[in-house]
């Protein structure tokens, strides 16, 4: 295993009682299966930039790094080659519809129900997406970005 650990972003865009997730494409063992939009953050970058800009990149939305919040963070093994740190953030505001901008990276892009979220989601996921429904609140900061 690697001597580092990967910082990823996670973004919860809700619609009403409606939640977007992504399907995974490639070829590996997560291929075909549900996630949210996500990604690493680049040198240099605070947590709240990197998931508007991941949300920007993957579905064509804007939003002000203002307008996330954390609501769950997931230290994990397991979900790809490294260990992770998975930081859920919930929009409160964007602009744009939300479209498939990765079509080499991702097979879909679709609303699902908050009470109906599909069997098939990532393990890692489907946490920070059960902590939401939850209403756990989480104590964050960012200095000297």
């Amino acid at each position: 295993m690697v001597d580092r650990h990967l910082i990823d972003a996670h973004v919860l865009l809700v619609d009403g009682d409606r939640l977007l997730l992504s399907q995974r494409g490639g070829t590996d063992e997560f291929a075909g299966r549900w996630h949210l939009p996500a990604g690493k953050l680049e040198a240099g970058e605070s947590i709240t930039v990197a998931a508007a800009r991941e949300a920007n990149e993957e579905i064509g939305v804007v939003i002000d790094p203002s307008d996330l919040r954390v609501v769950h963070v997931a230290h994990v093994t397991g979900s790809g080659q490294e260990a992770r740190l998975g930081l859920f953030l919930h929009a409160s505001r964007w602009s744009g519809e939300p479209s498939n901008r990765e079509p080499q990276k991702c097979f879909a892009v679709t609303w699902f129900p908050l009470n109906e979220m599909p069997s098939n989601m990532i393990e890692y996921a489907a946490l920070g997406v059960r902590a939401f429904l939850d209403g756990a609140v989480v104590s964050f900061s960012e200095h000297g970005w």
